[in-house]
């Protein structure tokens, strides 16, 4: 089976219109959300619908910090995050029904080999970020509590990375390349932040996701290019702060 992998959409319609094509060109045939549908872009409403659609149709869809961060008992609570400064304009722009679709949503999924997250498998709800070996050893062990569990997909660090275990305990990392397969070996342990689709912060404005061919035990990420300049006034039109239409435009 062929995984479409994509995180962090963050209310960015058009990065994820064009990850979707992308995706279907590459004979998909199954979607994992992994988390921060919402926060910071101008389409909430709208990328939830196209989530939800893809739920009907058999995707995984998990909830990240930004769905936590929206719902009306978090929205008066002091938060001096940047994700504060947008969830009370997201609130509102869904329908009582989004909002408890998004609450509701599952912090984990395991399907066969494959263990999908926001964060970090050893403690979700803490939003730890995996961006370096001791982090990524900490959730994958936590996931290989699980004994068939090979794979472990997710997000919220906004990077595409990718570690394994060889034939010791230590995690290696692996800098990968967009657009070439990485053979991924059932024998070893692997471990993977797909990147932002709607808010890549490494300098390139190219939206972030990976596909996983489960048979063929092989990774590729990807980069796609899209409208970000229309994405960023988008933003602006909806009078959000300027900040993030900057980011979308530079990827910074």
């Amino acid at each position: 089976m062929k995984y479409a992998l994509l995180s962090d959409i963050h209310s960015n319609l058009h990065a994820l219109d064009a990850c979707l094509a992308h995706a279907q060109t590459r004979g998909v045939d199954r979607y994992a959300i992994l988390g921060d549908l919402v926060g910071y872009g101008a389409f909430p409403s709208e990328v939830v619908t196209r989530c939800q659609a893809l739920q009907t149709g058999g995707a995984l869809v998990l909830r990240g910090n930004h769905e936590e961060l929206i719902q009306t008992h978090n929205l008066n609570t002091p938060n001096p995050s940047l994700g504060s400064q947008t969830a009370a304009w997201t609130h509102d722009q869904l329908s009582p029904a989004q909002r408890f679709w998004l609450e509701t949503l599952p912090l984990t999924q395991r399907v066969d080999a494959l263990f999908f997250v926001h964060a970090s498998a050893d403690a979700p709800t803490r939003w730890r970020y995996v961006d370096d070996e001791r982090t990524a050893t900490l959730s994958l062990d936590a996931a290989g509590a699980h004994p068939d569990v090979r794979y472990v997909f997710g997000g919220h660090v906004h990077h595409q990375s990718l570690y394994y275990r060889g034939r010791g305990r230590q995690l290696m990392a692996f800098k990968p390349t967009a657009g070439i397969p990485i053979p991924t070996p059932k024998h070893r342990h692997w471990i993977a932040t797909v990147g932002s689709v709607g808010q890549p912060r490494d300098g390139h404005p190219r939206a972030m996701y990976a596909l996983f061919d489960d048979a063929a035990a092989k990774l590729t990420f990807h980069r796609i290019a899209y409208d970000h300049r229309a994405a960023a006034r988008a933003v602006r039109e909806a009078g959000l702060p300027e900040f993030f239409a900057h980011r979308l435009e530079t990827g910074q």
